[in-house]
């Protein structure tokens, strides 16, 4: 899919391009989801620009995050798209040159959506492609803060639950607390990489003074809400090791029950076996009494651990 935005009458207006002959020479963001050959080949004609690739793209080392060739300014970075409960890191692709800026993106991501229509409603605060760029990362930004905070609302309602009402499905508690921190984890990795993506544009030199403060104060709000994601990991795992130590505990009394018995009737059963040998003298056989003497020791040796246990207080 291929769209691009152009300037007109100081707004930014989309295009979606079905065919070659509707690329336009104004376009300030030409924006790639998925693309075709013929789409890339349509670009390349069109304006010269040769698209990065999605290898390179999946590249981790910070030479290959962001760098400057002969083709313009290359940066890559990590976006969040929610799949059903889960989150999933997406990379993007941004390149920069002869005042447009490329996007690549190998699916459709919400942020892109929600700074479209940003641009709807305050089209004079995008008008050039470092614009662009910045507004694509502060509204991912956002984003990212909303879902660091519906985190932290969803781990404190389970920490509630289980100190105040002693939840008792433990194993269900404990599959939401680990999925919780699977995406705090993911938006670490995001925020991360980000800081590390604008603070290599910030050194850049590339971008105005203005353009400047405003990336600054995108970075000290990664910084907090990096602060937030560890007070959050803090957190879950806090309450992970309670909830572990919980089924370890009640775990332990299972056993602990198990292991009495077993004491308990080890000495019982061990009278049992010696009376039911078949020997051919043993006194207790021809003895009237030796039935009811032989219940009453069982009785006897089945009580006295039991009631050393209990003054021992191990019951």
């Amino acid at each position: 899919m291929l769209n691009i935005y152009s300037l007109q009458d100081g707004a930014l207006v989309e295009t979606s391009i079905v065919c070659f002959e509707q690329l336009k020479e104004n376009a300030l963001w030409v924006n790639l989801t998925t693309p075709t050959e013929d789409e890339r080949q349509w670009v390349r004609d069109a304006y010269e620009q040769e698209l990065t690739t999605t290898e390179l793209m999946e590249e981790i080392e910070a030479s290959s995050r962001f760098y400057e060739d002969e083709q313009g300014l290359h940066l890559h970075a990590y976006f969040l798209k929610s799949v059903g409960d889960r989150v999933v890191n997406v990379t993007v692709g941004f390149t920069l040159n002869q005042n447009r800026i490329f996007t690549l993106t190998p699916e459709d991501l919400p942020v892109f959506t929600d700074f479209a229509q940003l641009l709807k409603r305050t089209p004079s605060r995008v008008n050039l492609p470092f614009s662009i760029l910045l507004g694509l990362f502060e509204t991912e930004i956002d984003r990212l803060a909303d879902l660091l905070e519906r985190l932290y609302k969803e781990v404190s309602q389970y920490d509630k639950a289980f100190f105040s009402s002693g939840q008792k499905d433990l194993e269900n508690i404990l599959m939401h607390i680990a999925s919780i921190e699977e995406m705090n984890g993911r938006a670490r990795l995001n925020l991360i990489d980000e800081q590390r993506t604008l603070s290599s544009l910030l050194r850049s030199g590339k971008l105005s003074e203005k353009q400047q403060v405003r990336l600054s104060e995108m970075l000290r709000d990664i910084d907090s809400l990096l602060s937030h994601s560890a007070a959050l990991f803090e957190k879950v795992k806090f309450l992970m090791d309670v909830i572990m130590g919980k089924i370890n505990i009640e775990q332990n009394k299972i056993i602990k029950i198990f292991s009495i018995a077993a004491v308990v009737f080890l000495p019982p059963t061990l009278v049992a076996s010696v009376y039911g040998m078949n020997f051919e003298f043993m006194p207790e056989l021809s003895w009237e009494l030796g039935y009811p003497f032989a219940i009453l020791l069982m009785v006897t040796s089945g009580i006295a651990p039991y009631w050393l246990f209990k003054r021992k207080g191990w019951l």
